[in-house]
């Protein structure tokens, strides 16, 4: 078995849709490294896309699911319950930003913890309507897709999408959206397209993933927060991707001391076994009848062991900190760069979630050609790097928090290399 033989049997077994971006196949993996199953090692910047903030294989996690998997993998929490889903909920209530009465449930995915988190909304408020942004990414069901702020390649063949989602303009300064800009799209779409009586919550990533990784600005967040308190509407953090320490805090919401209604979270919460959650304000996470949440694998205790013992190595091994230190350091390294790289338009960073934008030299006009040859040099070199952004112009960086200095040093090497060409 080989990589090229395994591709031919992809291509031949597996359909188009379910984009591929490495022409290899994992065999193993250890903390911040990844070995295919020809033998040759990349360090991981890519982290299963926010997924292992962890690392890949932390001990703890692993003796935390095999203690679990020794006594039983599933009962459905719906029909016989089990104690370490209930210690889980309380956990996630404090841990999550708000000085109120909160309660927790537990899913599998990020687009069912979105979709549930709206469910919740429209069952709390009595209202149908929601307001997305522009390069927003919240899912690839029918109304993830819809709150999905980005056409190609999310939602190009699949509608119609469900109705009363809206979009407004994301606030984003190096392409010419100010927070007045922002926040006047917002009050233009309660002018023209929804009564916002009609709106039950609105969605909102603190720091867009898929979108480029775009940090909202603290005073938008802070009138966003006001606006929605005038008309009674709910604010929806998003928090799959910047959720479990990515930021520098546990939650990214923490950085603008302004508490979401409802967050929903996924990716790292469970350091590679698939959990998500949503967890609120208890009086709006009550709103919806018994039977109206759950789901067959939601909250499997399997992910729930891992989850439980993802919460105590961030805490413990103060991984915080150590991303800050390191998102630190790889914006100091990009910022260095700029004079040797005049593709470099902007490099973005809110703790350990990173990313450089490129643009062709002396224009705004964005280079996805550019960013393309990097992800390749990169690659070629062993270094594995995401690309993203509405223009494909974009990577952004997301190293286990766990990495080692030495491998660290290794991965900017090569990272330069990659940039100078």
């Amino acid at each position: 078995m080989n990589n090229i033989d395994l591709t031919q049997r992809k291509d031949a077994a597996t359909p188009r849709g379910v984009g591929v971006m490495c022409n290899f196949y994992a065999d193993r993996a250890e903390n911040a490294e990844l070995w295919d199953i020809e033998g040759r090692r990349y360090i991981d910047f890519a982290s299963g896309i926010a997924v292992l903030n962890t690392g890949h294989r932390h001990p703890r996690l692993i003796d935390a699911i095999e203690a679990q998997i020794r006594r039983f993998t599933h009962t459905a929490y719906q029909i016989v319950p089990y104690a370490s889903y209930i210690e889980l909920a309380e956990e996630i209530n404090r841990l999550v930003p708000g000085a109120f009465a909160k309660k927790t449930a537990l899913f599998t995915t990020g687009a069912e913890a979105v979709e549930n988190a709206v469910k919740i909304a429209r069952a709390a408020t009595g209202r149908p309507a929601v307001i997305a942004f522009s390069s927003a990414f919240h899912g690839r069901t029918l109304l993830g897709m819809a709150l999905t702020g980005k056409v190609v390649p999310y939602k190009v063949g699949f509608g119609p999408f469900p109705a009363d989602i809206y979009h407004a303009p994301y606030p984003n300064a190096l392409h010419g959206v100010s927070t007045d800009d922002a926040l006047a799209g917002l009050k233009s779409l309660f002018k023209t397209d929804v009564d916002p009586r009609s709106v039950a919550a609105v969605i909102i990533e603190p720091v867009q993933g898929e979108g480029g990784f775009n940090i909202c600005p603290p005073d938008f967040m802070l009138a966003l927060r006001a606006l929605c308190d005038d008309h009674g509407i709910l604010l929806i953090a998003d928090e799959v991707q910047t959720g479990f320490g990515r930021t520098g805090k546990l939650f990214a919401m923490e950085h603008y001391g302004v508490a979401p209604d409802l967050t929903a979270m996924a990716k790292s919460l469970a350091g590679g076994m698939p959990l998500s959650a949503v967890c609120g304000r208890a009086e709006i996470m009550d709103a919806p009848p018994p039977g109206g949440l759950g789901g067959t694998y939601a909250g499997n205790p399997l992910a729930v062991a891992s989850a439980l013992e993802v919460i105590k190595v961030i805490e413990q091994e103060d991984l915080l900190a150590r991303g800050t230190q390191l998102g630190d350091r790889l914006r100091h390294y990009l910022d260095e760069l700029r004079h040797e790289v005049p593709e470099i338009a902007e490099v973005r960073a809110l703790g350990a979630m990173v990313a450089v934008e490129f643009r062709q030299p002396g224009s705004d006009a964005p280079s996805p050609e550019f960013t393309r040859r990097v992800q390749a040099r990169a690659l070629e070199k062993g270094l594995l790097l995401l690309t993203c952004g509405t223009d494909g112009n974009v990577i952004r960086f997301l190293f286990p928090l766990t990495i080692t200095e030495a491998l660290m040093d290794e991965a900017l090497d090569i990272l330069g290399q990659a940039l100078r060409g």
